[in-house]
């Protein structure tokens, strides 16, 4: 069920397919936003916020890439090396490529890369919007980087040794899931079912099976949870003149009440100034596949692409 993507960068081994999410064509000189998804999920992740910004600011006249990073759907053929650094510099080498100066978005994961990404490029990206992401509390020492996963993501983890009939199936085991299940019985359901499918592949033995690569998403997963470079690339990348929001989501992975941040937890992470915070009703899902969670990203995407272009105009 794996969507093609709209633009594929060749890598030596596989490549790296890029969804371009804008609605309508792309104007001459159009800004670009630049998506990263969580650590399971993909690229269509973002279709929902791509379509406000389109809705705010008319056809085409912002452009929306969303690449499926490497070890996922359309990219889970793309060699290594793993780890947030390689994604680090596909994301550089897509912001080449389009000829632009991209601000970031990131969800979870995508967060984490996209804050490591200014800090390791500074010049590359007019800022960033991390989504319940992209700020880390410290490892503790002898990290089971498995169980850590497990225990954050739980069943979205789980999921990667799993088989299943078939896209109903897989929409069956989504549907039962607290968080993403009411969203995909909403009213953004069908582009929350299309980014769900967009992941599934089928196996040799006639089923399917979630397109991640399970050393890929350790690997990832080992940088989120306990890599230095990692942890401090926002302060970094904030203390070299980065533009950076952070929206957090009130309730967690499985819509629980606690979620990854509050303001006492953020109080603790001792967060930069210079970061303006913001949170909303949402869960760590549905902060990017319904509203107000939407609403919320792109007001964040859009303070970022004006303050982008006040700075080329001076």
């Amino acid at each position: 069920m794996t969507t093609a993507p709209d633009f594929v960068m060749e890598l030596p081994v596989g490549s790296v397919g890029i969804h371009d999410l804008t609605v309508g064509t792309p104007v001459d000189g159009a800004p670009v936003v630049l998506a990263v998804h969580g650590i399971t999920a993909n690229g269509l992740s973002w279709r929902k916020v791509a379509e406000e910004i389109d809705r705010r600011h008319g056809s085409g006249a912002v452009r929306f890439l969303a690449p499926d990073l490497r070890g996922r759907a359309a990219s889970a053929d793309a060699g290594g090396p793993f780890g947030l650094r390689v994604h680090v510099e596909d994301l550089a080498t897509i912001a080449s490529i389009f000829g632009a100066r991209p601000v970031l978005v990131g969800h979870s994961m995508g967060a984490f890369v996209a804050g490591l990404a200014l800090a390791t490029h500074p010049e590359r990206f007019a800022g960033a919007v991390l989504v319940d992401g992209g700020l880390a509390f410290p490892a503790p020492p002898g990290l089971d980087i498995d169980a850590a996963l497990s225990a954050v993501i739980g069943p979205a983890m789980d999921r990667l040794s799993m088989r299943f009939a078939g896209p109903a199936a897989y929409v069956q085991f989504w549907s039962e899931h607290p968080a993403v299940g009411p969203a995909l019985r909403g009213t953004a359901g069908d582009a929350v079912r299309a980014y769900l499918e967009h992941d599934l592949v089928p196996t040799e033995d006639d089923g399917w099976r979630s397109s991640c690569v399970l050393d890929v998403i350790r690997a990832d997963g080992a940088d989120v949870l306990a890599d230095a470079d990692t942890h401090g690339a926002v302060a970094k990348a904030v203390a070299q003149g980065s533009s950076i929001e952070l929206v957090w989501a009130h309730r967690g992975l499985l819509d629980e009440a606690q979620g990854l941040y509050d303001d006492d937890r953020l109080r603790a992470l001792d967060v930069p100034a210079d970061i303006a915070v913001h949170d909303v009703d949402a869960n760590h899902y549905t902060v990017i596949l319904e509203e107000p969670g939407v609403t919320a990203v792109a007001d964040a995407i859009d303070r970022r692409l004006e303050r982008a272009e006040a700075i080329s105009q001076a």
